[in-house]
């Protein structure tokens, strides 16, 4: 046999999941007509030892689409493989800074595994060496405001924390006394503007971007990352980073969005919208303009189990019925449920799954108006992120891309939030991500945004751009 054939493309683009790795080609990214070349998948090999694997099984995959195996000028990658960016956060008061921190964590693509407020104890160290995150978010007090409770933390964590990077995001008054706790130990200290500089304001891009910095110098969390890292030109960023940075994108040149990606270990959503102005002079605390959400218990896989807990047994008796399954039948199906879905039976199941990881996460996600009874009466007040007037809801991931009846499934979504939340209106325009590239797009945007916006498009609309 001779050697297999080669096709030179200009970019790879790999995104490795927690559940599957996809590796997508492209061409032509610096003219007016990027091309979107085809894509292949195959199971992330996180338990198989070696994320390598998976990421060789996906191109080989794409080789037999594209028929022959490609040479790229260039290859970018994202990773949410191994529970993505682990992370801690530290701040002074949870409703304030802590709040703040936690926007800037999540905004960078962050799972945050724990969260305090005020002084720490002994009891909380204890907590934090058996998470073993991979960064701490260090915050708390306004510029030049309270103090004490920072440099207790700071102190603490230096002294007997884990040896991570810290992002510090706090009071700029305490700074230079936490650099000299943290550096003295000899661990990375990454200092940037603080994320509640002042009361009602957040700050919380130039954290958001040094977490995804500080990501990607120390990406070796997930067993063979640390060699995906030395194939790729330029940074590892986190998956739900770069879909965060595709809804910006989006919002930028669309109009106001929400994303939501249900994946097989997590739900996440991503809102860039203003606030409307029936809701947005009710909010009693302020929003970030980008937010995200993830929810660690949703999935279709991996977390599907937790899934099914959330959801109830009313839910499981309706589904099963709706399946012609019998209860028994239904858990068993949940079980024997793969990473893919192989026939027609587990698509169905895996949709349905996705539809309710999808209607808890956006309920989870919004604001929603509340009514409070004082001396004066009534008043409403509204908390949380206000999604109401919001014009394009996007589905991406393959749960809400790639199984039947997703347009009916996503309806579904919006129709079953509660009367009082701030979701998106029934006549809210729905858009699928049919290439399944939006995570790919926000990797390509940092060297390519015009490219990224076109493929974009034409992913939600194929049907105009054949």
């Amino acid at each position: 046999m001779g050697r297999p054939s080669m096709i030179s493309v200009q970019a790879l683009v790999a995104e490795i999941g927690s559940t599957i790795t996809t590796v997508s080609a492209f061409q032509d990214l610096d003219g007016d007509d990027p091309q979107f070349l085809g894509q292949g998948y195959a199971p992330t090999s996180v338990e198989g030892g070696d994320v390598r694997i998976g990421l060789q099984a996906a191109l080989d995959h794409l080789a037999s689409n594209l028929g022959g195996q490609p040479q790229a000028q260039t290859f970018l990658a994202s990773s949410s493989a191994a529970g993505g960016l682990r992370m801690s956060v530290h701040g002074l008061v949870r409703d304030m800074t802590v709040r703040a921190a936690q926007e800037a964590a999540l905004g960078a693509g962050a799972n945050i595994s724990m969260v305090t407020a005020g002084k720490m104890r002994p009891g909380d160290l204890q907590k934090l060496h058996e998470i073993s995150p991979n960064i701490l978010l260090l915050a708390g007090g306004v510029d030049y405001g309270e103090r004490e409770t920072i440099l207790h933390n700071a102190q603490l964590l230096a002294n007997q924390g884990p040896r991570c990077p810290v992002v510090y995001a706090g009071n700029i008054q305490a700074l230079e006394e936490a650099r000299q706790l943290f550096e003295h130990q000899g661990i990375p200290f990454h200092p940037v503007s603080n994320v509640y500089p002042a009361i009602d304001q957040l700050e919380v891009n130039e954290a958001r971007r040094a977490i995804q910095n500080v990501f990607e110098q120390n990406i070796t969390h997930a067993p063979g990352m640390e060699h995906i890292r030395q194939m790729v030109d330029g940074r590892v960023v986190p998956t739900p980073g770069a879909v965060l940075d595709a809804a910006e994108l989006l919002q930028s040149h669309f109009g106001d969005v929400v994303v939501m990606d249900v994946g097989g270990a997590t739900t996440d959503v991503h809102a860039v919208c203003e606030d409307s102005e029936e809701f947005g002079r009710l909010l009693i605390a302020p929003e970030p303009f980008a937010r995200r959400t993830v929810e660690g218990d949703l999935g279709t896989y991996v977390s599907r189990h937790s899934l099914l807990k959330s959801a109830g047994e009313g839910w499981i008796r309706r589904t099963a019925k709706e399946l012609n399954l019998t209860e028994r039948e239904f858990h068993q199906a949940v079980e024997s449920l793969p990473p893919l879905p192989s026939n027609a039976q587990h698509a169905n199941l895996a949709g349905l799954l996705a539809q309710e990881a999808a209607r808890q996460a956006l309920s989870r996600h919004a604001g929603q108006v509340r009514t409070l009874y004082g001396p004066g009466g009534k008043t409403r007040v509204a908390e949380g992120k206000d999604l109401s007037s919001v014009q394009y809801l996007v589905a991406t991931g393959g749960a809400l891309t790639r199984l039947p009846e997703k347009a009916k499934r996503l309806h579904h979504v919006l129709q079953s939030q509660p009367p009082q939340s701030l979701t998106p209106a029934l006549e809210t325009a729905l858009l699928f991500d049919q290439h399944y590239i939006m995570a790919v797009a926000g990797t390509l945007s940092k060297r390519w945004p015009k490219a990224a916006v076109i493929l974009m498009k034409r992913s939600f609309f194929p049907e105009e751009n054949p």
